[in-house]
């Protein structure tokens, strides 16, 4: 009679394999019960093929064989080796009990009969099936009848009837086969876009488990499963990271074949099963051993061995578990989990970018906090002998000096002051990039700003025979700020531009409401500045490669602070230049409102 599985499923097991719609079961069953009340036959039996297993479906005429044979799995190749010595009445096969190959006590049911005293009598072992091919020859079902009513082998006649119950059964397996897996497919690549969008929005491993965990579990019917992350330069070589945040402690000989097999699946784009009795894989004997006796220790049947990777790189697995007895993986699911490895993988690589980023400005960060103190830290040790020796210069211009020692002094007092403004802009640059002093602000009159700094600059401009101007609306400009810094940025912007610009030009200073900002403008008609030297012009201590430019003495900070202290305040700054034809820069800031 029809084969039946060496190992059933056990009672109160969880039905993990993908089933039969209601309607093609009850298709199915209609046939069988057809072969029985109309081909006269006492059993009849539809079985399926999935991934190297015939599971039987549908079974009429006998409650005990039904009993028995529904949802038992037997090995295809079984079968397969006792279809070999059948007779072949067309899409008919006939094995006579004295061919068996095997012992049909261990994989077959076998009815209660006493045979007749006849050539032609039925044998209760004898094994008459319909194999259900499809387009291709490929076995996909298979119909087994016994226990005919006469006692008899059927002749030419009840063949024909049986073939045509054959034929009906062939139909409708394949449709219910292909509806199946169309129905699988659509699941699981539910399952693939639910995991790809949930994870590649995350930015830690963690987070990508709990977002994408349940849905794996769920979509492949498993009951747990976990990641191991290899090479993780600097996050955890061997990794285990598990569903439910659960350690999971592999052993080193177990992590060692992981992480190769891993490598070996990547590289030839497959998944692994790994059960005991079905191992699908290139492991050692001694390996596989060790394996599946950590598998048992687990109370896990099967896991599918997913590899995760990224173009050549493979960065890790995911492992998918199945209790004992559960259904065993098929190639649909195969397939979806292996793209799923490569979302997996991308979204991985993602995470380890973002935590190198996120590692790389923090180091950043120390590295300026660290900049930043020892700047202040020498310009305040600078600072202290540069006063003194300031101040016995100028005790020393009251003296009655000539020649080149009255030149020299001059030429140590000109030196002096130069270095006591480099250590006031260094401190000034130390202060407004201190994380720790923070801006407390408050409203600022920007046209009383424009109007001190072009006082204070009125001298050197006349020196250059520079216009300065300052345009500004009727209604107050007022900026949210510190007043001291933000007069540093005008100064700066103004200094520089008349610094910069040719004798008989104009400097103009625009100040501007927009919306929640207010906006100033520093227009020169100056030498301008080369797409090269724009990219670094807010570094410190960066000099122009323009030489006329290079003539005018500087510090190479001025902008640099302006940049920290806009960026500080909330701001940006822009910048419109060209060679030869000025600059402008423009800074926005926070606007204030005025005081009631």
């Amino acid at each position: 009679m029809a084969p039946r599985a060496t190992a059933p499923t056990p009672p109160g097991s969880p039905d993990l394999s993908p089933g039969l719609s209601p309607e093609a079961l009850e298709s199915l069953q209609l046939i069988a019960e057809g072969i029985t009340a109309i081909a006269g036959f006492g059993v009849a039996a539809i079985g399926l093929v999935r991934d190297g297993f015939l599971e039987m479906v549908s079974v009429a005429g006998s409650p005990q064989a039904r009993k028995e044979l529904v949802g038992r799995r037997t090995p295809l190749h079984l079968l397969t080796n006792e279809l070999e010595v059948a007779d072949d009445w067309g899409p008919l096969k006939f094995v006579p009990h004295e061919r068996l190959r095997s012992d049909i006590e261990t994989w077959g049911w076998v009815p209660t009969l006493e045979p007749l005293e006849a050539p032609d009598a039925w044998h209760p072992l004898d094994m008459l099936t319909a194999p259900l091919l499809d387009a291709d020859g490929t076995m996909r079902g298979l119909v087994s009848i016994d226990l005919p009513d006469d006692g008899r082998r059927p002749g030419p006649e009840r063949r024909r009837l049986l073939e045509r119950y054959a034929a009906q059964a062939s139909r409708a397996v394949l449709r219910a086969l292909e509806r199946e897996e169309l129905e699988e497919q659509v699941r699981l690549a539910a399952t693939a876009r639910r995991v790809v969008r949930r994870a590649s929005r995350q930015r830690s491993l963690s987070k990508i488990l709990d977002e994408s965990g349940e849905a794996l579990v769920e979509g492949f019917r498993a009951l747990g499963m976990w990641i191991q992350t290899i090479d993780e330069d600097g996050l955890g070589t061997g990794a285990i990271h598990a569903t439910d945040g659960t350690e999971v402690v592999l052993p080193e000989a177990i992590l060692a074949v992981a992480e190769r097999s891993a490598r070996m699946a990547w590289a030839a784009q497959q998944t692994v099963v790994v059960a005991r009795g079905g191992l699908r894989d290139g492991l050692s004997d001694d390996e596989r051993e060790q394996i599946v006796d950590f598998l048992d220790g687990l109370d896990i049947g099967s896991i599918l061995f997913v590899p995760i990777g990224v173009g050549p790189e493979t960065l890790g697995n995911l492992v998918l578990t199945r209790p004992h007895g559960g259904a065993p993986w098929t190639d649909t699911e195969a397939s979806a989990a292996l793209d799923i490895g490569h979302d997996l993988g991308t979204a991985i690589l993602n995470v380890r970018a973002f935590e190198r980023e996120h590692r790389l400005v923090k180091e950043l960060q120390a590295l300026d906090q660290y900049k930043g103190q020892l700047i202040a830290t020498v310009a305040h040790e600078l600072k202290n002998p540069l006063t003194s020796i300031v101040g016995y210069l100028e005790m020393l211009e009251g003296e009655d000096v000539e020649g080149a020692v009255k030149q020299a002094l001059s030429a140590m007092d000109r030196g002096a002051r130069r270095m006591v403004r480099v250590i006031d802009d260094l401190l000034l640059l130390s202060k407004v990039g201190d994380p720790s002093n923070p801006v407390i602000p408050r409203p600022v009159d920007l046209a009383s700003v424009a109007a001190d700094v072009v006082d204070l600059t009125s001298v050197a401009a006349q020196k250059r025979d520079i216009t300065v101007l300052v345009e500004s609306p009727t209604y107050p400009v007022l900026a949210s700020g510190d007043p001291d810094e933000l007069d540093r940025v005008l100064s700066n912007l103004v200094s520089n531009a008349v610094k910069y610009s040719e004798p008989g030009r104009t400097v103009t200073v625009c100040l501007a409401r927009d919306g929640e900002e207010v906006v100033v403008e520093c227009r020169d008609e100056g030498f301008g500045i080369s797409p090269e030297d724009q990219e670094k012009l807010f570094t410190e201590f960066f000099r122009s490669t323009n030489p006329v430019a290079v003539a005018q003495p500087g510090t190479g900070l001025g902008l640099a602070i302006v940049a920290r202290i806009v960026e500080r305040h909330g701001g940006r700054i822009e910048l419109d230049s060209e060679l030869g034809r000025g600059s402008t820069f423009r800074v926005r800031l926070p606007g204030a409102q005025p005081a009631a």
